[in-house]
């Protein structure tokens, strides 16, 4: 079936990559060709375990989207922000604070970046889950949710599947372990986000020295994003500095969060990573983002695979004791409900403050 033509106003332009001379992280780089052999997946996941247990982020190449296709879903990436209409937009809200998760529209200047001297965010994000007839869309959208739904179902089923596969045999577990906590029917948040981060004012980047989304871990298991032009991620490295991710031509940037924290009992701790200014050479340019979000289903305990010989060996650390170790629905909604929202204390490490959710200290780094 041929493609739906999109309208101009709603077509992705992107930039030309920065020429800055940036301090960039150097994250391996994994074949994901060869997880579809017993033969490849033993070469793979040490490699991949190494990289995460290093840097916490890896790139991924030869995911089964062409360069074509991965343009085609930065379009359709765009219509949300360019085509619809504000109060269409209103419409279509995120009830994010009282259901815990983003699904539909999440406004700009909704999240607390620096909130001593009252700067709020400029990012706008619209969430589709897995599902993606699970709630209506704006008009506009609607034509193109059956190339949505197969981005999704290729996300979870030809990257993040894999993935898990790999990490499970890295802990030396069967090779399903994991897949079966993260079932696409299955009750559950796991989605397609598409997110819009809008240029700031001089002030607002003085006020916040250029931070535009502060130090945080990812909610759930794994993350996704179709590595974007526009600079502006940094990861914290194993000595403490800020490194860039570097743009990498339709690769996909992939990293873990707190649920495979859980999962490992701290074997793959996840990643700080913010978003800042981008290079001085693409200030002029809005930073358009494809992320793909994947969480367990909502009704799994968030406990340590205690069968694991590789944890074992390694010393498990759990963040509470099992009998207090939360389902994945009330961690999400708790992270999810109080991101940028809660008023949080201050922690005993420099710029570092916290919060309690589900009875775990959850720390944001400024």
């Amino acid at each position: 079936m041929p493609s739906l033509t999109l309208p101009e106003c709603g077509r992705y332009i992107p930039p030309p990559a920065t020429n800055e001379d940036l301090e960039f992280a150097d994250l391996a780089i994994v074949d994901l060709s060869k997880a579809h052999t017993p033969e490849g997946r033993a070469e793979l996941y040490p490699q991949l375990r190494d990289a995460l247990r290093t840097y916490g982020f890896v790139y991924a190449i030869n995911h089964g989207y062409s360069q074509a296709q991965r343009d085609r879903i930065f379009d359709i990436a765009n219509v949300p922000f360019t085509v619809v209409p504000p109060d269409e937009m209103k419409t279509y809200a995120a009830n994010i604070e009282k259901v815990g998760y983003y699904a539909g529209f999440k406004a700009r200047q909704f999240w607390k970046v620096d909130a001593e001297n009252q700067v709020l965010d400029q990012i706008e994000h619209y969430g589709i889950n897995k599902d993606v007839t699970r709630r209506p869309h704006p008009q506009a959208l609607r034509p193109f949710l059956p190339e949505i739904d197969a981005f999704a179902r290729h996300n979870h089923f030809n990257v993040v599947h894999p993935i898990l596969r790999l990490l499970a045999l890295s802990l030396e577990l069967p090779e399903e372990t994991l897949v079966e906590k993260h079932n696409f029917n299955g009750t559950g948040e796991t989605c397609v986000r598409f997110m819009k981060y809008y240029r700031r004012t001089k002030e607002e980047e003085e006020k916040s020295k250029n931070v535009w989304l502060k130090g945080h871990t990812d909610v759930g298991s794994v993350t996704i994003l179709w590595s974007q032009p526009v600079g502006g991620l940094q990861i914290q490295a194993p000595d403490g500095r800020w490194k860039w991710v570097r743009h990498m031509e339709n690769a996909l940037v992939i990293n873990t969060g707190d649920m495979m924290d859980f999962f490992s009992g701290g074997y793959y701790k996840p990643t700080i990573h913010r978003v800042v200014q981008p290079p001085e050479d693409q200030h002029n340019y809005d930073r358009l983002g494809v992320f793909f979000f994947s969480m367990p289903d909502d009704d799994v305990r968030l406990m340590p695979c205690v069968e694991s010989p590789v944890l074992h060996q390694f010393g498990i650390q759990r963040r509470c004791p099992d009998e207090d170790a939360p389902l994945c629905a009330a961690w999400r909604k708790g992270r999810t409900t109080t991101y940028g929202r809660s008023d949080l204390k201050k922690g005993i490490e420099h710029n570092v403050e916290e919060e309690v959710i589900e009875g775990i200290v959850v720390k944001h780094y400024n």
